[in-house]
């Protein structure tokens, strides 16, 4: 056979797949698809348009990939997705992204915005390149969670912004899973905006998505129960939390798992029932399985908020909430240190003069 097929693999990264995923869901050995980009064997021909559908090309672009023996800048000066007649390689693109989501996990915002704004700046959407414009498109979508993140819901250049763009490259690719994990991203952004009625109706639709994964499914349906809690419906709110633990138990997610359990608590809180509040927050603080600052945030605040509840634990919640306003401070999550504020300025506004 001939050489490696760096494209292939390319392609393959760009759809955000190992090639241990890509197996999975194909499916097939996954020395199989080693051997498929090694240049050592091809796909059997009754499996190429799943590889395809998988790799969200044309099967005329897979069979072209699977031609292909070398790398592709080897055989043309100006490849797909140039600026000036500079090559972009995708390779390091794709890296970039990995290494991106590494550091927005450790909520190291700066560094996430020069990896993938250099990449972003430099390519030129071309239709006819699907590989650059799937890692265009996951380029616009993390560049989103950035400014998510970050506090920038509205507006030119802020989470929005790049989300709906993000949303019409995954659109024209023909990638409606892509389309839908955006839908359920511009919902999250109508909550943390405060439209809690409009974004619990929006997340129960995609609680029934079929282009969603069971884990985003599970996911939207917590998120009912979220916004319906920050709306003062909270007895109702556990009646979606609930469920959404049990499945994410079934999934074995545990990282969904400790979350719900958190949200579960701010419900109780919310209903008045302080003993089931703790006693859920305990379950989450117990398992928390991210130690990421946003999640010690997250999970600071909502303790505190509880603790705030009750006089004899005030004191003690203060202190959580002065810690985690810090820490938030500290990362840049602006969204997270003006939600302590509001929750200290309620308290305050409640306390004896």
């Amino acid at each position: 056979m001939g050489g490696r097929r760096t494209r292939l693999k390319r392609a393959r990264k760009a759809a955000g797949l190992t090639q241990e995923q890509l197996a999975e869901q194909l499916p097939a050995d996954v020395t199989s698809i080693r051997d498929w980009e090694a240049g050592r064997s091809e796909p059997m021909p009754y499996r190429r348009d799943k590889l395809a559908e998988l790799l969200r090309i044309t099967s005329a672009q897979l069979e072209d990939l699977l031609q292909e023996g070398t790398d592709f800048a080897v055989h043309s000066p100006v490849p797909p997705g140039a600026v000036g007649g500079s090559a972009i390689d995708y390779d390091e693109w794709a890296g970039d992204l990995e290494r991106a989501m590494i550091h927005f996990g450790r909520q190291d915002f700066p560094l996430v915005d020069r990896l993938v704004q250099r990449w972003r700046r430099r390519f030129i959407p071309d239709s006819s390149d699907p590989v650059g414009m799937s890692l265009y498109g996951r380029t616009l979508r993390l560049v989103g969670d950035l400014r998510q993140d970050q506090g920038h819901l509205r507006g030119p250049l802020s989470a929005s912004h790049y989300y709906r763009q993000a949303r019409a490259v995954f659109d024209d690719l023909k990638a409606p899973r892509r389309v839908a994990q955006i839908d359920l991203q511009l919902a999250v952004l109508e909550e943390m905006a405060g439209a809690h009625e409009c974004a619990a109706d929006h997340y129960s639709l995609l609680a029934d998505d079929q282009r969603l994964s069971e884990r985003d499914r599970t996911r939207s349906l917590l998120w009912v129960g979220t916004a319906l809690s920050k709306c003062g419906r909270s007895n109702e709110a556990v009646l979606f939390i609930d469920p959404a633990i049990r499945s994410f138990d079934e999934l074995d997610e545990p990282v969904d798992w400790s979350i719900a359990h958190q949200k579960l608590a701010l419900a109780h809180r919310g209903a008045g029932k302080l003993d089931a509040a703790l006693a859920a927050m305990d379950v989450a603080l117990a398992n928390r399985a991210l130690d990421t600052p946003m999640q010690q945030v997250r999970l600071d605040t909502a303790q505190g908020h509880i603790l705030l509840s009750d006089a004899r634990t005030a004191p003690a919640g203060v202190k959580l909430l002065e810690e985690s306003a810090a820490l938030a401070e500290r990362y840049g999550m602006m969204h997270q240190l003006e939600s302590i504020q509001s929750i200290r300025l309620a308290f305050e506004g409640q306390a004896p003069s």
